[in-house]
């Protein structure tokens, strides 16, 4: 009984630290693949094949509704393995921006950003914004900006329907901002949400 036991810790120890390893893999990957580094462009598609198989590994390549991916996932997301190991990246990613189109009765619009209250809450949001941009579930992204798009809506009340913009900040190299290059904008995704007082 006693070495049935051990068997099973030793084997709870395993699948854990697989998890985290796998976790690791995946966001370096992701972030060689997705970022300028100084390594060779060539490299690329190696990166993406990495992720890939740590993607795999952690069930994210089988159906959302696989009761496998949901207990991976489950398990991650409550222990706290899916989330941070990107962060100590060695340049900084591009950043996302949203945007809310109102528009009004008779054909008025108006635009208008997140509001926060403090410098923490600014630091959550840009967070917020880095897992909607890498959400690869639809309506699940749709869901996190129509709850923010809520926020905004409760103090335009009038406003009939309101579009939220999502898209990527792409910054300039040094060497091409140095001859005046600025930031360009990528659109990635448009929601229009109606709500009703």
């Amino acid at each position: 009984m006693a070495v049935r036991l051990k068997l099973v810790y030793l084997t709870g120890f395993f699948l854990h630290f697989l998890l985290i390893f796998s976790v690791s893999c995946r966001d370096s990957f992701w972030l060689l693949a997705t970022s300028g580094n100084l390594l060779p462009r060539s490299f690329d598609k190696y990166w993406r094949g990495g992720g890939a198989i740590a993607s795999a590994a952690l069930g994210e390549q089988l159906a959302a509704s696989n009761p496998v991916r949901q207990a991976v996932a489950a398990y991650t997301h409550s222990t706290g393995i899916a989330a941070g190991y990107s962060f100590f990246a060695p340049n900084v990613p591009n950043s996302y921006k949203l945007v809310f189109e109102l528009h009004y009765p008779g054909g008025r619009v108006e635009y208008a950003l997140p509001q926060v209250g403090e410098t923490a809450t600014g630091l959550r949001l840009s967070n917020l914004f880095d897992n909607i941009g890498r959400t690869g579930y639809g309506p699940l992204r749709e869901l996190m900006l129509k709850m923010l798009a809520y926020s905004i809506w409760r103090e335009h009340q009038e406003a009939t329907t309101i579009r939220a913009v999502f898209g990527v900040v792409h910054l300039p190299t040094i060497e091409d901002f140095e001859h005046g290059k600025k930031e360009s904008y990528e659109f990635l995704y448009a929601y229009d949400f109606k709500f009703r007082s």
